[in-house]
């Protein structure tokens, strides 16, 4: 036999009821009583319940920690000695780079000098020693030259 088609009988079960307890009226303690002035009146709020009955008490404020002064993750004085440092190394390399530039260029123009003065040199020893004017000796008295427009004649 399926389940579905056995018969239902309505089940019957116990029914309890529970009523609630009511606590006893507190019983006020007389406290010593103590003449302060309050810096404040705190508010005083009052909620209705959805019975109808009337709550009524002091707003309680979560206390909130006092705000903590915001610190830099790194210290100034470490930025600053860092930044200074740096500073200091880029100063000493371009110094060092103008010194290396300065030897450069220098080597650099004493080698046009001594280039300047071996190609000059050669072209008046060229002129000089040139068969071009002499019939036939190579050898040249360079006592008896003559400077006539750049050209040596003997």
């Amino acid at each position: 036999m399926y389940p579905e088609q056995a018969p239902h009988v309505p089940a019957q079960r116990a029914v309890e009821v529970h009523q609630p307890t009511p606590y006893p009226p507190a019983v006020p303690v007389a406290a010593p009583v103590v003449p302060v002035q309050p810096g404040t009146v705190p508010a005083v709020a009052s909620i209705v319940l959805p019975d109808g009955r009337v709550v009524t008490g002091y707003a309680i404020e979560p206390t909130r920690p006092e705000p903590v002064a915001a610190k830099p993750a790194v210290s100034r004085t470490a930025v600053n000695v860092a930044l200074g440092g740096a500073g200091f190394l880029a100063v000493c390399g371009g110094l060092v780079l103008l010194t290396s530039f300065i030897a450069a260029l220098t080597a650099f123009i004493t080698q046009l000098i001594i280039l300047a003065a071996v190609i000059f040199g050669g072209w008046i020893a060229v002129q000089i020693f040139s068969t071009r004017g002499h019939q036939g000796g190579t050898t040249v008295n360079i006592r008896k030259a003559v400077i006539k427009r750049n050209h040596f004649h003997g």
